[in-house]
């Protein structure tokens, strides 16, 4: 059982930064792919970001590719998003993910454990 939080949202004008965390309880975080998804109003959830469960190997939707990075930190059983140049689009809920596998997926179903969402709102 793997519970997430997620921290660091907020409200930013076009062109900020935010960095984004998600915080795992449990000592096995570092067997787990983890993920980044968001969700605007009226849209489906969406894919932003993976990163696999040594950190090795990233992936990036094409939308936010050259504005964020993933990270991850296994001895602090932490996951980051920084989020640079900001656009109003970006606004959604933003939601972390793990998944019991060395390989992350880019699709939601492939996910075992969800936190419970931060809002990033982006002001033009």
């Amino acid at each position: 059982q793997v519970q997430l939080v997620e921290s660091g949202g907020g409200l930013v004008q076009a062109g900020g930064s935010l960095r984004l965390s998600c915080a795992a309880s449990g000592r096995t975080f570092s067997t787990y792919a983890m993920g980044w998804f968001r969700q605007a109003p009226g849209k489906e959830r969406e894919f932003v970001a993976t990163i696999s469960s040594s950190g090795g190997r990233t992936d990036y939707a094409d939308s936010v590719k050259g504005r964020f990075t993933i990270s991850r930190d296994n001895a602090k059983n932490t996951m980051y998003l920084q989020m640079n140049n900001l656009k109003p689009e970006d606004t959604a809920v933003y939601y972390c993910a793990a998944r019991g596998a060395y390989y992350s997926s880019r699709s939601s179903n492939a996910y075992d454990y969800w936190g419970q969402g931060t809002q990033v709102t982006v002001s033009s």
